[in-house]
């Protein structure tokens, strides 16, 4: 099923009214947010009216900036906001490094699909030639269109997020300290005392471990207990 170009452009405005709805919940103004996404002003106006469609890439460094999970930007109800405020500091370098990454993905995918370019082109009706410019990272995917790509080609937009650079890193943390407290409160308190911290580097340890040696381990101890 092709691209609907209507579906593309309320999805970029409903983007953009969750990134302004962010934005002013944290308190800040849109030069600021602009600088740590490494554009202009006017862009990040642009982005914000619905007016184009931002990158992921660029979409992280703004939810990463302003302190706030990317799921915000996935889910239809507005994730808790945070206060805190942090900048990316080799944007420059890291961004085009994204675009690059998320093109592979993308033509990983295809390939996967059994598709070429001017198969994937019919189905999306993007024009084959911005298809491979898209896969080659010379030019950044718009996330509506990126939203459709990945569900034409079965992947979850969540894939082709940051998973090893700081964002990752940093949403890595935002889903431990959501499952941290999820948890009963006596887990928490367990696990908050630094006397347990051998007991819970050794759950580690053994959740690393293979069936055959977690066997050999648990015949070990039956061995010394009888």
């Amino acid at each position: 099923m092709a691209i609907d170009p209507s579906n593309l452009k309320q999805r970029t405005v409903m983007i953009g009214t969750l990134i302004q709805d962010a934005r002013r919940k944290a308190n800040r103004a849109i030069e600021e947010c602009a600088d740590a996404a490494g554009m202009s002003s006017d862009q990040f106006k642009a982005y914000e009216r619905g007016e184009q469609a931002i990158s992921l890439p660029e979409l992280e460094a703004v939810a990463f900036f302003l302190d706030i999970p990317i799921e915000h930007f996935w889910a239809r109800e507005a994730a808790a906001l945070g206060n805190n405020h942090r900048t990316i500091s080799n944007l420059e370098q890291l961004l085009p490094l994204r675009h690059r990454m998320i093109g592979a993905i993308i033509r990983q995918a295809r390939l996967e699909a059994g598709l070429d370019l001017e198969a994937l082109a019919a189905r999306t009706e993007i024009d084959s030639d911005r298809l491979e410019a898209f896969e080659l990272g010379e030019e950044p995917v718009p996330v509506p269109e990126l939203e459709a790509i990945s569900g034409i080609l079965g992947r979850s937009i969540r894939e082709f997020q940051d998973q090893y650079g700081p964002v990752g890193v940093w949403n890595a943390q935002q889903r431990a300290l959501q499952n941290f407290l999820a948890m009963p409160l006596e887990l928490q308190l367990f696990i908050a005392k630094p006397v347990n911290r051998p007991y819970l580097e050794l759950a580690v340890r053994l959740s690393d471990m293979s069936v055959e040696k977690l066997r050999a381990v648990a015949e070990g101890l039956l061995e010394i207990t009888y």
